[in-house]
């Protein structure tokens, strides 16, 4: 079956949904049923990350081979990436509201850093919409791409990390593995939903690759470069 990844996707989401509402939680000190975000905001930033890093690939694979295709599936898995880290940054602000009481604690530097790393991919955006000519912007936008990739890992992963002081879960490692928040009962619905997530960002990219391709088709521009 050709589709059968995008009917596990579905599966998976629905599971994860159902189960994310409605499964057992341990009890937790300050988060409490809000760990239920942990289904929906880590997943969905682990999606962003790897759609970010095969943009990264595509970007790569075009300075080297020049082929209009890398640059359309670049674009398509950073947009898809970009919509995810949008996703992660509003069930992150719904999630510090309901633990530490406001939408966005501007001391803690682990959301500025994701807001200014999402920051400088809206930043690639804005350079491809500045170029006319196409093989001037996929050029220019495969380099800032591998810039953009490497800043936002430093600002998401290393940044953060240096500071001690921190009030999000897994200060000094990654908050999806730590024990103290991911038991068994977690881990039943946790792992799925990264693979929901993951095939739906997937599933994402693809449609804008193919969205991409029929409008350049229509328009009569060259794919075969």
């Amino acid at each position: 079956m050709k589709n059968w990844w995008k009917i596990l996707c579905i599966l998976l989401l629905f599971y994860t949904i159902i189960f994310g509402f409605l499964g057992p939680i341990p009890e937790l000190n300050i988060l409490e049923e809000s760990i239920r975000n942990l289904y929906f905001h880590v997943p969905m930033w682990f999606a962003m990350m790897l759609m970010m890093f095969v943009s990264l690939v595509y970007s790569i694979l075009y300075l080297n081979k020049s082929k209009i295709d890398f640059d359309i599936k670049a674009n398509a898995f950073a947009k898809a990436g970009f919509l995810f880290g949008m996703l992660g940054i509003i069930t992150g602000s719904i999630w510090a509201r309901s633990t530490w009481g406001a939408w966005w604690v501007f001391q803690e530097v682990k959301l500025n850093g994701a807001a200014a790393g999402l920051l400088v991919y809206a930043a690639y955006f804005i350079l491809r919409g500045s170029f006319d000519d196409e093989e001037k912007k996929a050029r220019f936008a495969a380099v800032y791409s591998i810039f953009a990739f490497c800043m936002f890992m430093v600002l998401i992963n290393v940044i953060p990390r240096i500071s001690n002081s921190s009030l999000h879960p897994g200060n000094g490692g990654n908050p999806g593995f730590n024990s103290y928040d991911l038991d068994n009962d977690l881990r039943l619905v946790f792992y799925p939903a990264v693979l929901g997530w993951v095939l739906l960002s997937t599933w994402i990219a693809t449609l804008l690759i193919r969205i991409e391709k029929i409008f350049r088709k229509k328009h009569g521009l060259d794919l075969t470069k």
